[in-house]
């Protein structure tokens, strides 16, 4: 296993168009310590938003003339290679890489990125993935603009921005929603895309390994709802011991059926006769699985989050249901 220690942090910036994603690389860049290397997506072949971002004496590489979670990806992992092997050479210094995704982007290839290819996975690692929300348009993109609510669904960390131009209740009604769609993510409320920088660097929290460490109690308890909405999140606990097999043939199973509709989904399970407790995570048809902490004198409960687009929950939870080891798989 690489060593998380010896790996730069990357924090994958999201989030619609106009929803304050320059401002809020603005303020990384003019608040913290660390040396950062930006990485910008352009959709067009003129650069914009290396314009609008102030330079100080970060590195700052444009990627343009495509959408970094589509035809240029490989553009994508070069720069990444180029970024790892000049740090070794010593020829920039940098301690954190940002990543700014146009504002039309899926962030699930981008994420993919960090978890196929080997060499981007011994030099990188997720940080977290952080969305920026418009309080005052979003609602506008919920019924028509995909991209919006997948770029919601990735998040680990949501920005509700511009809350100073809705009311109470419109940001009560907005928290709701979004906490149906993803009820993992922190949420944060800011206005021209100000946030305590250690609420979204330096947590790890889409490493879900290091974020069970440090939490092992990290998820949400409750399902949700929202009828609206072609993304959901469905949330399950359960007390009694999985069979590992069972749990390992079903996810398959699932990952090859309804892999492409899965955005994210995470756990912290408990395996008979096992000590310690086993974390899975995956993006779409990607998953891993592995021994983490012990469970000490915690209770030995198993949690999972599905987020994705149109779920069968009730399938869902009758599926794992069968992993449970008095049950049978079918």
């Amino acid at each position: 296993m690489v060593d998380n220690q010896s790996r730069i942090p990357v924090t994958i910036v999201t989030g619609y168009l106009g929803s304050g994603k320059t401002t809020f690389l603005n303020h990384i860049l003019n608040h913290t310590e660390e040396k950062v290397a930006l990485i910008v997506n352009e959709f067009g072949d003129i650069g914009i938003d290396d314009q609008l971002i102030e330079h100080t004496n970060e590195e700052i590489i444009e990627i343009n003339s495509g959408c970094i979670c589509c035809n240029v990806r490989k553009d994508l992992i070069d720069t990444l290679s180029m970024l790892a092997f000049s740090r070794e050479e010593k020829v920039v210094e940098f301690e954190r890489v940002v990543i700014e995704t146009t504002g039309l982007a899926d962030p699930a290839p981008v994420v993919q990125t960090f978890l196929m290819d080997k060499e981007i996975m011994e030099d990188f690692i997720i940080d977290s993935v952080c969305t920026l929300v418009d309080a005052k348009h979003i609602s506008k993109h919920f019924e028509h603009k995909s991209e919006a609510l997948s770029q919601i669904a990735f998040a680990d960390v949501i920005l509700v921005n511009k809350v100073d131009l809705v009311t109470i209740d419109e940001l009560d009604i907005l928290i709701k929603r979004l906490e149906t769609i993803n009820p993992t993510a922190g949420t944060y409320l800011c206005e021209n895309s100000h946030i305590e920088l250690d609420k979204v660097l330096g947590i790890y929290s889409f490493d879900l390994n290091e974020k069970v460490e440090l939490n092992p109690h990290c998820f949400n308890e409750e399902d949700s709802h929202y009828h609206d909405d072609e993304i959901t999140s469905l949330s399950i606990q359960e007390s009694r011991p999985l069979d590992l097999r069972k749990l390992n043939l079903w996810i398959s199973f699932l990952v090859q059926i309804q892999g492409e509709s899965l955005y994210r989904y995470k756990g912290v399970l408990n395996i008979k006769g096992k000590e310690h407790r086993f974390v899975f995570q995956g993006v779409h048809m990607l998953f891993a699985m592995e021994e983490k902490s012990s469970w000490g004198s915690d209770p030995r409960v198993s949690e999972l989050v599905f987020i994705g687009k149109d779920l069968n929950k009730k399938k869902l939870e009758e599926q794992f249901r069968q992993c449970i080891t008095e049950k049978n798989f079918s």
